[in-house]
């Protein structure tokens, strides 16, 4: 049941199995959709939800609410919803490095930061020859230990993520290095770098271009730390939004969909060639998803003002 924050628009669950929320474009959804796991909204209250991650050891999924400067906790065996961190700097994309610790994107102090197994915080990277970065917005990591973010300036852009501030350096996306932990630029030119994940392999990263018109999902080829080959993969509809997404083991995407309007919000699947599959709707747009659970096969989705769930026969990959 979900926990409600404050003020809600009142849930109405699925009438029937199999949840009617699922709509198929291709007869190839059909079976990522488990008969009776119903679409479950687990939390409410939010002003912005983003960047959940899972966390096995703790049977609990963090996840950001921008604009309230805090990271929220739900816990799986209680349902219960906490606060696990506020102030949160703005956070807004989390994931986990390879030894499993958090790795957080902040808006307001403009940096990546990693919490060490006792709470400490270590930054990462918040400036770059001298010029501090923009706001990162979402984060990877690879399996070489390399920590892969996006630096647009949506954080600056106004006081509600953040302080407004002027850009000093260009939107791009960046690599720290897992070793050494050198910064290094790795792709520029995207208009609004927002969301972005690998492919199974590794051998390819895709990135949300969130100010293209209309908005695209690129490709790029990845060698080691560095990328070329960059491609469309995906060209969103006029009207609709992808945001943050994930992979699954065979490499179909779940992207964070909707900019308002029927049938936009929500979830929405697509094929490693970019074919949409489908699309799982939610009465209001969803920013960011993680799987999780002891599978990997249960898909949160971090919608504008709550977090949503859903069990599936698919499993998400490593690191992400």
């Amino acid at each position: 049941m979900a926990q409600e924050i404050a003020n809600e628009t009142p849930w109405q669950p699925s009438p029937t199995y199999p949840d009617i929320r699922f709509r198929a474009f291709e007869p190839a959804f059909h079976r990522f959709q488990v008969m009776n796991s119903p679409v479950q909204k687990l939390a409410g209250g939010c002003m912005w939800g983003e960047g959940p991650v899972w966390f096995g050891d703790q049977r609990a999924l963090l996840w950001s609410d921008i604009p309230n400067n805090r990271i929220l906790r739900w816990d799986e065996e209680t349902g219960a919803v906490t606060t696990f961190r506020k102030p949160s700097n703005n956070a807004n994309g989390n994931t986990r490095d390879r030894q499993g610790r958090l790795v957080t994107c902040e808006h307001l102090t403009r940096r990546v930061t990693r919490t060490e197994y006792d709470g400490r915080i270590t930054v990462l990277a918040d400036s770059f020859e001298g010029k501090r970065l923009n706001s990162p917005n979402d984060v990877v990591v690879a399996s070489d230990g390399g920590i892969w973010f996006t630096d647009p300036p949506f954080g600056i852009s106004s006081y509600t993520e953040g302080e407004m501030a002027e850009s000093e350096i260009a939107p791009a996306v960046w690599r720290i290095d897992g070793q050494s932990g050198r910064l290094a630029k790795v792709a520029d030119g995207i208009p609004g770098p927002n969301g972005l994940a690998f492919s199974p392999d590794e051998r390819i990263l895709y990135i949300v271009a969130s100010r293209a018109e209309p908005r695209q999902i690129l490709a790029y080829d990845v060698d080691g730390a560095r990328l070329s080959n960059p491609r469309v993969l995906i060209q969103a509809e006029p009207g609709h939004t992808p945001d943050g997404f994930r992979v699954d083991t065979e490499g179909n995407l779940w992207c964070g969909w909707g900019m308002g309007g029927e049938g936009r919000d929500g979830a929405r699947v697509f094929d490693a060639g970019g074919t949409p599959l489908g699309h799982i709707d939610l009465p209001e747009r969803c920013a960011n998803v993680a799987f999780g659970g002891r599978h990997r096969n249960r898909l949160f989705m971090a919608a504008s003002r709550s977090l949503y769930a859903v069990h599936v026969n698919a499993q998400g990959v490593a690191g992400g």
